[in-house]
């Protein structure tokens, strides 16, 4: 099987990158057709808020859009076009193109951008804009073949938001890139503090600010400390919310090197996935649990059914209340009080990540799913 991943999807995004990587573990030939379009998150925010309206920001679509028709030009044949996240604008390029070689299209939808988008209180700045991408969404989900997500929670988010009918998404679990994730031997000296790790985007929906007063109300115990790493809207906050209560067992890095990371995280004795209770939070299992499975940590993360469907809370991962610092410290405080449960759940999660969630299985879903619409054509 041939498939062209088609757009200007984030080639760096760790979505993009593990799909195409675990097709190729599959046997599947990709060719890459892609051209970027965007100059990061902030630009994605700027446009969305209203900078589409400006000239400036038209003449780069044309542009990039230019360039990928003329690569498009030397792709050859191929038996799938897919689109990679975010992929709301290439759809409507790209089902013309399908039409053309008569050839299925499958995009990967993975997230809702108008969710991200009211999620990050766009439709503050432009309710119009909002309205605009909503309506953009809801057609560009009528355009491919097959639709793809991680979680049937999206899935049914999809159905009641853009009336899609839920026979028309295939899963395909987020996982996490091992090639880069996986254990590290790690020397620590017995007499260090218990080390609690948070790293991200510092978005709403990882409920930063709930770990912040859970390390508040650690304050008095210096054999637990923090470390969070990364940037983003939330983290001037959660650094706001350290400096007013003078906390001394919290410790801010900037965004580290994928390898620098990989080493900070395998220094830690437990990872935080996210807490936060917005619809996006409460639908996925984040990529930074998989991330902490893969590398054999225990990991730490709210509760939703979502997360259920994919782990078991004590055996594989150790899940709290959402938005509820009480319940972290609680969790924080039994898994360093028990080795024994910190070995099972580090031990366990390694296990089934391998099992079912690195990136040659990831591969082999999708891949499955891609020849079954092969078939059905």
């Amino acid at each position: 099987m041939r498939v062209c991943y088609f757009g200007t999807y984030r080639a760096e995004y760790s979505r993009n990158q593990i799909m195409i990587e675990g097709l190729r573990q599959a046997g599947v030939d990709v060719i890459e057709c892609h051209e970027p379009l965007w100059r990061g998150i902030e630009d994605r925010v700027q446009v969305a808020s209203g900078g589409w309206m400006h000239a400036g920001f038209w003449w780069r679509v044309v542009k990039a859009y230019a360039r990928l028709l003329w690569r498009y030009r030397t792709v050859g044949a191929y038996d799938i076009l897919i689109v990679g996240y975010p992929g709301q604008y290439d759809v409507f390029l790209a089902r013309a193109l399908s039409w053309l070689r008569r050839k299925p299209l499958v995009w990967d939808i993975f997230m809702s951008i108008y969710l991200v988008a009211l999620e990050r209180g766009l439709d503050k700045r432009s309710q119009f804009t909002i309205g605009l991408l909503r309506r953009l969404e809801w057609a560009a989900c009528r355009l491919p073949d097959l639709l793809i997500l991680d979680t049937s929670e999206y899935a049914t988010w999809f159905g009641k938001t853009h009336s899609v009918p839920t026979q028309r998404f295939r899963l395909v679990p987020t996982g996490a890139d091992d090639r880069v994730f996986h254990p590290i031997p790690s020397p620590m000296p017995k007499s260090r503090a218990f080390h609690v790790i948070y790293y991200g985007t510092f978005i709403r929906n990882h409920g930063v600010e709930h770990i912040v007063e859970a390390a508040r109300l650690l304050a008095d115990d210096p054999s637990i400390r923090f470390e969070f790493i990364g940037d983003g809207p939330e983290r001037e906050k959660a650094q706001e919310i350290a400096n007013r209560y003078h906390l001394s067992n919290v410790t801010f890095v900037e965004w580290l090197e994928k390898a620098e990371l990989v080493k900070r995280v395998a220094q830690a004795d437990v990872c935080l996935g996210v807490f936060g209770t917005t619809p996006q939070s409460l639908m996925t299992v984040q990529n930074k649990i998989y991330e902490g499975l893969a590398m054999a940590k225990p990991v730490i993360t709210g509760d939703s059914p979502a997360v259920r469907q994919a782990l078991i809370h004590s055996e594989q991962v150790y899940l709290c209340e959402r938005e509820n610092s009480i319940s972290l410290v609680e969790a924080i405080r039994t898994l360093k009080g028990n080795p024994d449960l910190c070995r099972r759940l580090g031990q366990n999660g390694y296990r089934i990540f391998y099992d079912k969630y690195d990136v040659n299985h990831v591969g082999q879903i999708f891949a499955s799913h891609l020849e079954k619409e092969l078939l059905s054509q």
